[in-house]
């Protein structure tokens, strides 16, 4: 029996070129292709294949809502979660919503088979930086859903005061959410916090 895949990117020559290459392996085929999450949501009902490879970053439903969606629906999907991004934040936010690991889009070939095989059997599977940065990850505390409101505006470059008129909070609020994101992120100031944000992924540039 052949071991379906399903590719979902949002740019055809990276479908073109992951498909070629990992059907190089007699018992891989791929058996559906999405450019969106929305996309493979439909896909994967149709074709239901035994691991997926989803890109992180996709136009509308991004990779971790879409991960969420179908896992909750089909408890059986194997999602793995390939990205040129290596941020703790987005490894840790992948693994939340459901995949089973999430492999770095510079990995090489025998290692990306490798570990297609052993989510496909039910078998966890982590490369060493990947979960050298999950385990950094897991030492911080969680933002709240605030906290990471204010960080987005931090990284606009907001002052307090603007934080507080854009949220409808007092300015001595902003600043001690301000004060807390800090904390949590190990930052010395604002600048170091919004680089450790986009750096791990808390917080993506558009």
């Amino acid at each position: 029996m052949p071991l379906t895949l399903m590719i979902v990117d949002d740019h055809a020559l990276v479908r073109i070129g992951l498909k070629t290459s990992l059907e190089m392996e007699a018992d891989f085929r791929v058996v559906a292709e999405a450019s969106t999450g929305e996309q493979a949501l439909d896909a994967y009902e149709s074709s239901r294949p035994d691991v997926t490879l989803l890109d992180l970053r996709l136009p509308g439903i991004n990779a971790i809502e879409t991960t969420a969606r179908l896992c909750k629906n089909h408890p059986e999907a194997k999602v793995i979660v390939i990205s040129t991004f290596q941020g703790g934040e987005d490894i840790y936010r992948a693994i939340q919503a459901g995949a089973k690991t999430y492999l770095p889009k510079s990995i090489q070939r025998e290692e990306m088979v490798s570990a297609i095989r052993a989510v496909a059997k039910g078998n966890g599977y982590l490369p060493g930086g990947v979960a050298s940065r999950l385990a950094e990850r897991l030492k911080r505390p969680n933002l709240t859903t605030r906290e990471l409101e204010v960080l987005k505006l931090l990284v606009k470059g907001e002052t307090n005061k603007e934080i507080a008129a854009a949220l409808s909070l007092a300015e001595v609020t902003a600043k001690l959410h301000v004060g807390n994101i800090l904390e949590k992120l190990g930052a010395r100031d604002r600048t170091e916090a919004v680089r450790l944000a986009i750096e791990s992924g808390l917080v993506w540039l558009e």
